[in-house]
């Protein structure tokens, strides 16, 4: 039986809502809305420990618009989960009255395992016929989420901080970034993943799965898009060789000429070179000759929680 629910997810860098009608039986989920905003929650984060009272504002305007999209759609049941610039902040709690007050329940801070779980279940419940275990890989904004695992379930997961945003905040500044503040940001992500190594068997791996808006902005990249097109972008693949050449080519240009790419959302024009820089070291770390892009992740695995 078909149920009706509401998903929201709320990031470092964006805030995404979800309206679904979902069918477990048949393991179907069908979109009723699906929006996005940039809204930059995690902003300084990395270097000052507190949300700002400027991004605290950008979010619950965005979420104001989406409770009453909530309130229309009439949904049986509504979660909302925060992740990694909410883990970080001293003033978490703030936040959170905040959106109950205007969402009418109070959002989730879920730990990295557990966003890395959710993520899974988005990107994978819907899977057929694609070699397993898969790795899935959620670069988000302030963190980075590795599950690894198949149709029987998670195996193992790891979380790290070398989201987009917390790379470009910390090494990334110049326009375009300089040849020692890549290598700075190689080195950091590059340590990263050893700790991702020792916590998992990630080259055991035969499916790399790539999630979120740095990996489908590079799909949309390699597709050769004039505009962005979910339909196009999700499950299609791209080979290592061209991730890599996507990532220097990004990290060459200057802002303006990310910002004129036909595929690229205002929001991530700052970061984007930093979250196909993870992508690309992800794919040399692990040995992955390709990457299979989906446009579903957290916010699709937060919807199913609700009806599993």
């Amino acid at each position: 039986m078909r149920r009706r629910v509401a998903a929201v997810d709320c990031g470092t860098n964006s805030i995404r809502l979800l309206i679904a009608d979902i069918d477990p039986e048949r393991t179907v989920l069908t979109d009723i809305a699906r929006e996005m905003r940039i809204v930059r929650l995690g902003e300084g984060v990395d270097r000052t420990g507190r949300l700002s009272q400027a991004a605290l504002g950008r979010t619950i305007g965005a979420l104001r618009e989406y409770a009453e999209l909530i309130g229309q759609a009439s949904p049986v049941a509504v979660r909302m989960v925060a992740t990694s610039a909410t883990r970080d902040a001293e003033n978490a709690q703030e936040f959170t009255g905040r959106v109950k007050e205007v969402l009418g329940v109070a959002p989730e801070v879920v730990t990295g395992d557990e966003e890395a779980r959710l993520s899974f279940t988005g990107a994978t419940r819907e899977l057929s016929g694609t070699p397993a275990p898969y790795l899935v890989t959620d670069i988000g904004g302030g963190s980075t989420e590795f599950v690894l695992g198949g149709p029987e379930g998670v195996s193992g997961a790891r979380s790290v901080n070398i989201g987009c945003v917390r790379m470009t905040e910390r090494h990334l500044h110049g326009d375009p970034p300089a040849h020692a503040e890549i290598a700075a940001a190689t080195a950091d992500i590059d340590s990263a993943l050893d700790l991702v190594a020792v916590s998992i068997p990630a080259g055991e791996a035969r499916t790399l799965v790539g999630l979120a808006g740095s990996v489908t902005t590079v799909g949309g990249i390699a597709l050769g898009l004039q505009r962005y097109d979910s339909e196009r972008i999700h499950h299609s693949r791209v080979p290592a060789a061209r991730v890599h050449e996507i990532a220097t080519a990004l990290l060459g240009q200057t802002r303006a000429e990310r910002a004129a790419i036909g595929v690229m959302h205002p929001g991530r024009v700052d970061v984007i070179g930093a979250g196909a820089l993870v992508l690309d070291r992800i794919m040399i770390r692990f040995g992955f000759a390709e990457v299979l892009v989906s446009e579903h992740d957290i916010l699709d695995g937060i919807a199913w929680s609700l009806v599993l």
